[in-house]
């Protein structure tokens, strides 16, 4: 049985995309199966991770991350039950995390995870921007006590996922206050993001973790060393506003990033006094 909630759906059954393995999501996660953009052409699924005292204390309201892969990021990386534990242990803020799919096809997931048009491929970043800010969160902060400013907001995601968290970053500052990005994907039209960073006329205030694997191959470390110090350049301070880490042995897949998920959570939402 589908029981509705907020306009919303509850998912208790197991869910995973073809090819992927199956996972129960519990009751804390809520399911919109069939969101609607004007910017992109295909709907797709949110996932709505909510803390633990979210139906219990009604007048609280909370700070949200946003993650690209909507799917992955609940159903393999966990991140929902990883943001339960750190909440309960008191190690971060309680939070709502919003997992956003793409289209569903792989072309899709490269048309809107990237900024510009490369070698005949992708380029819809500025509508996936535009979806995010005009449509998604203002249907998040509508449905859910959300904390809806720039400092209270973040945006994430690994690959493709992360260099589009880093492209959106650095062109809505005024939305997401909070960055995680996740083995980006440097490589994309010859360095784009880094000409974006290397633009900038003024440092946004943002808070920034940026990692990498050490065995993702490909020079992806190198490259990911250059936006480090590219971000630092124009005024991050190391251990500051941005973290940087690499992963000794890790590579560049799924099981790494839902890893380091523990780590992202901590340096981007930790703990504070407590809201009321």
């Amino acid at each position: 049985m589908v029981v509705l909630l907020l306009g919303c759906a509850y998912a208790p059954w197991g869910w995973a995309q073809k090819g992927q393995r199956t996972r129960q999501l519990p009751p804390h996660v809520r399911f919109h199966p069939d969101f609607k953009s004007q910017f992109l052409p295909k709907s797709r699924q949110l996932f709505v991770y909510l803390p633990p005292d979210y139906l219990t204390n009604e007048a609280k309201r909370y700070p949200v991350l946003y993650l690209f892969d909507g799917a992955n990021s609940f159903v393999i990386w966990e991140v929902d039950e990883t943001a339960r534990l750190l909440i309960e242990a008191q190690l971060i803020e309680p939070l709502i995390i919003v997992g956003v799919e793409h289209g569903g096809t792989w072309e899709d997931r490269t048309d809107e995870y990237t900024p510009t048009r490369f070698s005949g491929k992708g380029g819809k970043g500025e509508e996936t921007g535009r979806m995010l800010v005009e449509e998604v969160k203002p249907f998040i902060d509508r449905e859910y006590r959300t904390l809806p400013d720039a400092a209270h907001t973040g945006l994430g995601g690994a690959s493709l996922g992360g260099i589009m968290a880093m492209h959106l970053g650095l062109r809505y500052p005024q939305t997401f206050g909070k960055l995680a990005v996740m083995s980006p994907s440097v490589w994309w039209d010859r360095g784009v993001i880094l000409r974006s960073v290397k633009s900038l006329t003024a440092k946004p205030e943002q808070r920034i973790w940026l990692d990498v694997g050490s065995e993702e191959g490909a020079g992806m470390d190198k490259n990911a060393r250059r936006l480090r110090d590219a971000l630092t350049e124009k005024g991050w301070a190391l251990d500051s506003d941005l973290y940087y880490f690499e992963d000794k042995r890790a590579r560049h897949e799924d099981i790494a990033w839902a890893l380091r998920m523990n780590k992202v959570l901590r340096f981007l939402f930790p703990a504070t006094k407590a809201r009321g």
